[in-house]
């Protein structure tokens, strides 16, 4: 059982350097952002030998597993987006296990293809998103049927000594004094404090359920800015701590996040390895992307109507 167990969990661990990218990538990220990408997937790309792995259409070739769903976690949508996206859900919400459809990469001597993360001054997480499905989902782990889970996972670059959950830079919902937000939460110091901005106002109005909205967040290391976006416009929000969780203060400068390579991606839950549950969406996601650069306001603008976003009227 134990041997079966391992190849289990082997199965969803993604080696660095996965897949080889499609060799077309003109249409993942517009022109402004294209040479910030590091990894983006749209959910158009099986693996053609496994089919429950996603290729990266960005530059590290760094393919996701799609963990426990496999190729049925790739579904078409109804207009406005159009072709395949990801399916995330909680699978067995009134027993412990590890059944839960999620997505991820997970290398515990860290994903060497997603090395431009390796000591980044800043990033960018995005893409678009649609709750499909009770959210925040029942605590499995609790012998409380009414305990519920205090985030909703959606996208995240871990750090480089994560088991799983913590994050470099991390688009959530999460509980901030006692009310969900949605949130960029980020940390520069592997195995030190994070930070987090939150978004004022209920999150069911930044994500209203079962309609698709482009979400994103950027991460400034050095200055240690943040910055969430709502169908290309910048939300008002502040930030959870006043004191210096990410130890900028003094000598030296530029600060950079810590020079490890990332151990890997989460989405649509923590623990991509398939170790644990926690903190699943009923959700689907499309053109995910990963940027080593915090996008501007009008790059971010310019990627939600390029992918399907309508001006403003």
């Amino acid at each position: 059982m134990a041997a079966a167990a391992a190849l289990l969990t082997a199965a969803f661990v993604t080696p660095s350097g996965g897949a080889s990218a499609p060799d077309d990538r003109s249409t993942v990220a517009g022109a402004g952002i294209r040479g910030s990408l590091v990894a983006g997937y749209d959910f158009e790309h099986p693996d053609p030998v496994d089919a429950g792995r996603e290729r990266d259409v960005g530059p590290s070739g760094t393919s996701l597993s799609l963990v426990n769903g496999g190729a049925a976690m790739r579904v078409r949508d109804a207009d406005p987006r159009r072709g395949h996206v990801l399916r995330t859900r909680q699978v067995s919400p009134d027993a412990a296990g590890n059944d839960d459809w999620k997505a991820g990469v997970y290398d515990s001597d860290g994903a060497a293809s997603l090395h431009a993360f390796n000591g980044a001054r800043q990033a960018t997480v995005m893409g678009w998103f649609r709750t499909t499905g009770q959210n925040p989902s029942p605590n499995s782990g609790s012998a409380d049927a009414s305990d519920l889970y205090n985030a909703i996972g959606l996208a995240g670059v871990l750090t480089g000594d994560s088991n799983g959950h913590d994050v470099r830079a991390l688009l959530e919902l999460i509980d901030v004094d006692g009310e969900l937000r949605l949130v960029a939460l980020g940390r520069r110091l592997d195995g030190s404090a994070s930070q987090t901005f939150a978004a004022y106002g209920d999150w069911r109005t930044h994500l209203p359920d079962g309609k698709w909205v482009h979400l994103a967040a950027t991460f400034d290391f050095d200055t240690g800015e943040m910055a969430l976006y709502r169908n290309g416009r910048a939300l008002a929000g502040s930030y959870v701590r006043d004191d210096d969780p990410w130890a900028l203060a003094g000598e030296p400068e530029p600060d950079f996040a810590s020079p490890t390579d990332p151990r890997g991606i989460k989405i649509g839950g923590s623990f991509p390895q398939n170790t644990r549950e926690a903190n699943p969406c009923n959700c689907r996601m499309d053109d995910l992307l990963f940027l080593d650069r915090a996008a501007t306001p009008g790059q971010v603008r310019a990627e939600y109507r390029r992918t399907g976003g309508q001006p403003a009227s």
